[in-house]
């Protein structure tokens, strides 16, 4: 006979006090040892910096025997308990919560929501054990319900009750929202999927996005598994509608997503418009993480390590194949024509084509210096460094052109194969080598020193004419002309960017110069927006830009440019771009 396992932690969370967004958690810990250690996470896994949870967290107390033990902080997350081994140790403290984002807690009189990196202290020793998690209903609220993929054990019709973890970091990768949300379900690869929508208005067609969502799951279970089921039991889509917000963080049968709520889809309204396109995108995005990072990922992601930085140069593979496939499969899903899937493409090629750090950072560099670059951004990230998302979409492009053009394979068969290689496990970019010289016929050690770990131009024009996609030259944008982006000012024109090597930075201007005019021709000019540029420049290209500095007044001789271009994709070979869009296998 197996000895059953002990009991693990149990987490008991109650929203406490909304107005002050405060979660009380109390913790558990049936068997402690002796000077048993907790620690808070200082990041979440699937966004790359340090956020220091712990600066949220306050008012800890011990009690074993029902009397209070002593607590000694050992490091900015990580306390120690002066407790025996004899007897349960409870731990009770409070959480603040006012992050409206997917990537920490937060609690008001209208909704709760909350990661357990956030919440959930782990138990030293016992991370491995199975954890419990009670949702406490309000009282105050009794219109609330709870949704979580957790497993649930004891649970009530609106969701508030105990769940099962099987281990710490189950636990922690399993959100929660809580409040007056809509909630609704469909299956998909014969797996049952729920949406659980906060915020919306009256106005959202929810039936067209459930439909809309299930076409986007089918599409992909078919193209990891084709016939088979997915690797999860059931799944859940935490959607969190605000007036203005985009984001998303995936879990391994969960993601929780932000999006505005002009981007839902409207009853009566049958057009498909930019904004509904980028949140199915979204959807697409963080659904196909559920395959590719969060089973198929990086071997430095073999076991997280909560309290400091987890390194990896695989980030464009895991998230720039991913942005590669997002758009791709809602194309053939059906959601998407040609028209816009190129639209979307041609604006990714202009991202990394304007960023002057593509010459300067590899996107297996961007992905390991993500901890300091891409998560901080500033006024000079796009002149020092590349998105791994963005070129890294390119990259899986070009992987995927090149094995379509040398007519032995597709990147589809590649990811599936890496799959199977790697066990739907830890991989490296070694598998992901051997797969393309197994499938390609061929090594791809010149691509991976030039696309991966170099520099070097992306061969895009030639793969994509190649694959009837004509690539058009047009003349940029101001911005792009002047090799400068502006932010939101209100009647002025700030300068948010310098690009390095552009005509602003020859010039002189500087990031948050306030270009407050120009002379043209002994004629002075004031500057609300900076389009009006070329009302008062005329034909001329040479003038004088008057700036703000500092409070200091400075005049600066700027020349246009001519001859800037950016691209724009066009369909020419409708049947040859189809055995790449369309539908496959």
């Amino acid at each position: 006979m197996t000895a059953a396992r002990p009991p693990g932690p149990h987490y008991r969370v109650e929203a406490a006090d909304p107005a002050a967004h405060l979660f009380h958690v109390t913790l558990t810990i049936p068997q402690p040892q002796a000077g048993q250690r907790v620690s808070l996470p200082a990041w979440i896994p699937g966004s790359y910096l340090l956020r220091e949870f712990s600066r949220h967290l306050q008012k800890l107390s011990a009690r074993q025997d029902g009397k209070p033990v002593g607590i000694q902080q050992l490091d900015k997350s990580t306390w120690q308990i002066d407790c025996m081994p004899s007897s349960p140790l409870v731990l009770g403290y409070e959480v603040y919560a006012f992050d409206n984002s997917v990537r920490t807690a937060w609690l008001d009189s209208q909704r709760g929501f909350f990661n357990g990196t956030s919440l959930c202290l782990r138990v030293h020793g016992q991370a491995q054990e199975p954890h419990e998690l009670e949702l406490v209903p309000l009282r105050a609220c009794p219109h609330w319900e709870a949704a979580t993929g957790l497993e649930p054990l004891k649970t009530g019709k609106r969701g508030f009750g105990t769940y099962l973890a099987q281990d710490y970091d189950e636990l922690v990768d399993s959100p929660v929202e809580l409040g007056p949300f809509f909630s609704a379900e469909f299956r998909a690869g014969g797996v049952p999927h729920r949406l659980v929508l906060a915020g919306a208005t009256e106005a959202c067609d929810t039936d067209r996005l459930l439909a809309d969502m299930q076409k986007i799951c089918e599409a992909q279970i078919r193209f990891w598994h084709e016939r088979r089921r997915p690797p999860f039991k059931s799944y859940v889509f935490l959607l969190n509608t605000v007036d203005d917000g985009y984001g998303g963080l995936e879990h391994r049968n969960s993601t929780a997503l932000i999006c505005s709520r002009r981007d839902l889809p409207r009853l009566g309204e049958a057009r498909l418009n930019d904004g509904y396109v980028t949140l199915l995108g979204l959807i697409s995005h963080e659904y196909f993480h559920t395959w590719n990072v969060k089973r198929l990922r990086p071997a430095d992601f073999a076991h997280y390590d909560y309290k400091q930085e987890n390194y990896s140069q695989l980030l464009w593979f895991f998230e720039g194949f991913t942005s590669y496939y997002d758009d791709l499969l809602l194309r053939r899903a059906g959601l998407i024509d040609d028209a816009t899937y190129l639209k979307l493409l041609t604006k990714t090629c202009n991202q990394v084509l304007q960023t002057p750090g593509r010459e300067v950072q590899s996107v297996a560099q961007a992905s390991f210096d993500a901890w300091v670059k891409y998560y901080r951004q500033d006024e000079n990230t796009a002149n020092a460094t590349v998105s791994y998302y963005t070129k890294g979409a390119l990259v899986a492009l070009c992987f995927d052109l090149t094995l379509r053009q040398e007519g032995h394979s597709t990147l589809d068969e590649a990811m599936r194969a890496l799959w199977v290689r790697c066990k739907a496990g830890p991989m490296a970019e070694a598998d992901f080598a051997a797969v393309l010289k197994e499938l390609g016929g061929r090594a791809f050690t010149r691509e991976f020193t030039q696309w991966v770990h170099g520099t070097r131009e992306l061969p895009l024009k030639e793969l994509l004419e190649a694959h009837g996609i004509a690539v058009m030259e047009e003349p940029a944008q101001l911005q792009q002309r002047l090799g400068l982006r502006v932010g939101d000012g209100q009647g002025s024109v700030v300068l948010k960017n310098v690009l390095r090597g552009g005509a602003a930075e020859q010039a002189g201007l500087a990031p948050n110069d306030e270009w407050l005019g120009v002379e043209v021709a002994g004629s002075g000019w004031r500057l609300a927006k900076l389009d009006d540029l070329m009302v008062y420049a005329g034909t001329h290209r040479k003038l004088t830009a008057l700036v703000a500095r500092d409070r200091r007044l400075l005049r600066l001789e700027l020349s246009i440019p001519p001859g800037v271009l950016t691209w724009r994709l066009v369909l020419r070979d409708a049947a040859r771009v189809q055995t790449w869009l369309g539908p496959q296998g």
